[in-house]
């Protein structure tokens, strides 16, 4: 089983979208996949048609009175199921901090998933919490959608002092570019000077688009409705990529 954290200090960077997107594509090639959403606002939850409610909600959950996959619910599509958020998200830092090891319990609670899954989404809060470093402690890949601005860059750089300054090791970064608009000479400088200092930047760039924003009005992922568009093309070629990347981590 690979665990694929989907992050961003900061968002609105398209960070739901690219779970929900890379998710759907998992499971259209066949693979057990599974989709977390631990962002209170539940938006991937919406995305597919589930009602944002965890029984017993984050202090259960967190405590280890809830298996995860008694939460589990199925999607439309053949091979996704998915962890609904639940608004007690919004306090699962201060659950972290009452249970033993706490960087380390999102960690215990997927380990019994393993055989169900092939590869686990965690659509992720915006912000640095104890939350945070659950996740990059129980991730295999860590994916960054960064808008290329110079915000994005500053985020992207706090991330990595947070990173080196808590030993997290090990974690595969993939940061890519987002909601890009070549229009902007920014957006083309940033894109065209950090791949330079960092080589870990994907290849692949998620245009800023319409059909991407209507996934709100469908409910679905982009390929479900304007398959030949540049985002679902864009997203195929971001799966492929990021395929290519996991198959030198070890299971």
């Amino acid at each position: 089983m690979k665990i694929i954290g989907i992050y961003n200090i900061k968002g609105g960077v398209g960070k739901t979208a690219t779970a929900v997107n890379l998710a759907y594509l998992a499971a259209k090639e066949g693979h057990r996949t599974l989709i977390w959403d631990l962002d209170p606002q539940a938006a991937a939850t919406f995305y597919f048609r589930v009602k944002p409610k965890v029984k017993g909600g984050s202090k259960r959950l967190v405590k280890g009175k809830l298996d995860l996959d008694s939460l589990v619910k199925a999607t439309d599509f053949a091979n996704l199921d998915i962890l609904p958020a639940d608004f007690s998200y919004r306090n699962m830092d201060l659950r972290l901090e009452t249970v033993s090891k706490p960087t380390k319990q999102l960690l215990r609670l997927l380990r019994p998933l393993s055989r169900a899954y092939d590869y686990v989404f965690l659509d992720c809060p915006p912000s640095i919490s104890l939350v945070s470093e659950n996740i990059f402690r129980a991730a295999d890949g860590l994916m960054l959608p960064l808008i290329p601005t110079t915000l994005s860059l500053r985020t992207f750089d706090q991330l990595l002092d947070f990173l080196d300054g808590h030993r997290i090791g090990g974690l595969e970064l993939m940061p890519f570019f987002s909601m890009v608009d070549r229009r902007k000479r920014m957006h083309l400088d940033v894109m065209k000077n950090l791949p330079a200092s960092h080589s870990e930047v994907l290849e692949t760039r998620i245009p800023y688009a319409s059909d991407v924003e209507r996934m709100g009005i469908f409910r679905m992922p982009v390929a479900e409705y304007a398959l030949r568009g540049a985002a679902a093309q864009a997203y195929e070629a971001l799966w492929a990529e990021t395929k290519q990347r996991l198959n030198g981590i070890p299971d």
